[in-house]
């Protein structure tokens, strides 16, 4: 398995990458008041086979973020059957995640690694309507670790497509405090409506139990659901957790290019998840049926570039 480590001289924080699973960033360690902040939720030995790749780290999501209803979809006249995820009626989170990347640039705090669909997995080639080319990039500055990301259409044919992060944030920040002490933060005013998981084509606004608004502990609350209408008086979404005990918050901020963001409460691991999301779950398909779900379409030779901050902070 190869593992890279990208670290930041002046400060010590670093992040460790497992090219060969889906290219996921499983730790970051920022230097905060010469305290080390562990902030990414990981099973021990995940960089050597442990775990799932899509239970750890920080899973990245392409070319559909979450589900396509029973794998099914339609794209320019042509049908497609997806193989089913192990254990779920529909099909998840993308063919990148599972496989392994090459890692093109690296310096002293930064890697650039990239996956594209006809080189890295030609055995899914025919399950797409077009090759594409994903490259991301880390780099750790400071106490914030960085993630670029670039879609590139090489193909002669338009490239639909989604994207998304599913990164485990561990609660809580502080070893001395509880999961229960930790506050998360997200700016959703609406929430779409979900039938086991899949969006009925309704919104509404955000439940009680899924309103994060004004920061609310995790106690008593299991979430798996999909949050819109995003607000921010800047260019970026912010969305955080704050450990009040140990004086930290982490923050994760994204530009308006993601509209959707699920909250999920994994039980497997003290951790929560904020994925945010170009579009909403089986977006390809609810696109078609006139609903606007973020679905995207990259034209021929054409690239979209996006980022993701994470950051760690003192309160």
């Amino acid at each position: 398995m190869s593992v890279i480590t990208i670290r930041d001289e002046s400060t010590g924080s670093q992040a460790s990458i497992a090219v060969d699973r889906g290219f996921n960033c499983y730790q970051f360690l920022a230097q905060v008041d010469e305290q080390s902040v562990d902030v990414i939720a990981a099973e021990n030995g995940f960089e050597q086979g442990a775990g799932a790749p899509s239970h750890d780290g920080i899973p990245i999501l392409f070319p559909f973020p979450n589900r396509i209803r029973s794998g099914r979809y339609s794209w320019d006249g042509q049908e497609y059957q997806l193989p089913l995820t192990e254990g779920h009626p529909n099909t998840l989170h993308g063919f990148v995640l599972d496989r392994a990347w090459r890692f093109i640039e690296q310096g002293d705090n930064f890697v650039t690694g990239q996956f594209q669909l006809g080189m890295d997995a030609p055995d899914r080639i025919d399950l797409w309507p077009s090759d594409f080319i994903l490259e991301v990039r880390y780099t750790v500055e400071g106490t914030a670790l960085t993630m670029d990301v670039t879609v590139t259409n090489p193909d002669n044919k338009p490239l639909p497509w989604g994207f998304g992060t599913h990164a485990y944030f561990k609660l809580p920040l502080g070893e001395h405090s509880s999961v229960d002490d930790c506050l998360v933060q997200a700016s959703a005013h609406q929430e779409w409506v979900l039938d086991e998981c899949l969006p009925t084509g309704e919104r509404r606004d955000v439940s009680k139990m899924a309103d994060l608004r004004q920061g609310a502990s995790l106690a008593g609350r299991k979430l798996d659901d999909v949050l819109t209408d995003l607000r921010s008086d800047g260019d970026m979404i912010e969305t955080s957790v704050t450990d009040p005990r140990a004086g930290l918050r982490m923050v994760q901020s994204f530009p308006k290019d993601f509209r959707e963001l699920v909250v999920f409460t994994p039980p497997w691991t003290a951790a929560v998840c904020m994925e945010p999301y170009t579009c909403v779950t089986d977006a390809i398909n609810l696109q078609q049926q006139g609903l606007d779900a973020g679905w995207r379409t990259l034209d021929a030779g054409g690239s979209f570039t996006t980022q993701i901050v994470i950051r760690v902070e003192s309160v």
